[in-house]
């Protein structure tokens, strides 16, 4: 049995699970993980038992022996640059998402891949849910006839959405209803999004990051089909969810609906009050099982390295959702639809909100400024 020597690049909430998972799998040799907060890094590696474990990422970049790396640090800024030196020695690497905060980054990240004959992917691990795949299965084999709409609801609690919110300037379409663009686009194949129209909502979150509390995107894709995705972190600390969810696709011959809101694991207990286990999007280790996406995501990365097959999300596939939701930011800063694929007018005025967001405080009112698209 082939194995390799692979990596974890920033162990928090998503990299300690990924480098469990690669620490219980008999295809990994070696692991190496890093980490830039001590404390964590002590903490992981007496979980994982790695062969190294150092703060400095080009530690991992000098090694040879390493041939798949997993890149998931904070914030979003530090995405590129470590993904490109991966790259650039000549490492796999999987990436969470975002792909990167400006196309450009993605470009120049997708042809260094494509160039050293790498395996890249991103992070978008709803693709791993069984209850996305059942409804690709649904729509593939026909049962719902020609699909005519997709709605998408992805709520998270505002504890969380503070946290995120904390550390980058993007927006919940950025953050959140990134996952359900690159899965209901997957559902979809070969369609793709012609134009996209959005419409954000102020509240709790507005002072803290400048952000919308939700933002609902209406997508029309190159077949007619109309896709409307509501992303949000608002909902109140107490609400017993990480992240709650809801889905339903309409067809000609049928409609599916699928309930990911996780209450089908109900815990109420006298100390601890109602609680719903196991209903964090990425998923969370049970004794020897690992429930929810990220643990077989990882996995199934590693198997695409270790058998040269192409991973299930394509570099492309991330670069098209990051064009939709810059067009979404757009739109609801200009309260008018974006076409697809992005002008280089569109692209012109990104840009400008990216250089006047720059030049804003850390927080600036949003209705006072343009939206922040892609700068953390």
């Amino acid at each position: 049995m082939k194995q390799v020597e692979a990596a974890v690049i920033g162990t928090g909430w998503c990299g300690g699970i990924r480098a469990e998972t690669l620490s219980r799998s008999a295809l990994v040799d070696k692991l190496h993980i890093c980490e830039i907060r001590p404390e964590r890094l002590a903490e992981v590696k007496a979980l994982t038992k790695p062969a190294t474990a150092t703060l400095d990422y080009q530690d991992i970049i000098r090694n040879d022996n390493i041939s798949v790396v997993y890149i998931s640090t904070t914030p979003e800024s530090n995405h590129f640059p470590i993904a490109r030196d991966c790259l650039r020695a000549g490492k796999n690497v999987l990436l969470e998402k975002p792909i990167s905060l400006e196309l450009w980054e993605a470009d120049e990240l997708i042809t260094t891949a494509k160039r050293n004959n790498l395996k890249f992917t991103i992070g978008y691990s709803q693709r791993f849910n069984p209850k996305v795949a059942f409804a690709k299965k649904k729509i593939e084999d026909g049962t719902l006839g020609k699909v005519v709409s997709v709605l998408v609801s992805r709520h998270i609690t505002r504890t969380l959405g503070t946290k995120i919110g904390k550390r980058v300037r993007l927006s919940p379409v950025v953050m959140e209803s990134t996952h359900d663009l690159d899965f209901v686009f997957w559902l979809l194949e070969p369609a793709k999004p012609v134009r996209v129209y959005s419409q954000g909502a102020f509240g709790f979150m507005e002072p803290i990051n400048g952000s919308h509390d939700i933002m609902f995107t209406t997508v029309t894709m190159d077949n007619g089909v109309v896709v409307m995705i509501g992303g949000g972190w608002n909902l109140p600390p107490s609400y017993p969810n990480y992240c709650s969810t809801w889905m339903e696709i309409t067809g000609t011959e049928g409609a599916l609906i699928l309930d990911d809101t996780a209450r089908d694991h109900w815990l109420n207990t006298v100390s601890g009050g109602q609680q719903f286990p196991m209903s964090t999007m990425p998923g969370e280790q049970v004794n020897e099982v690992f429930a929810g996406q990220m643990g077989p995501e990882t996995l199934h990365f590693l198997e695409a390295c270790i058998r040269n097959t192409p991973p299930m999300v394509s570099p492309e596939s991330a670069r098209a959702v990051m064009e939709a939701y810059t067009a979404a930011d757009l739109s609801a800063d200009r309260n008018e639809p974006v076409n697809l694929p992005l002008t280089n007018e569109t692209l012109s005025a990104v840009a400008d909100q990216q250089a006047s967001c720059a030049a804003q405080p850390s927080y600036t009112p949003r209705r006072s400024r343009p939206a922040c698209v892609q700068r953390a």
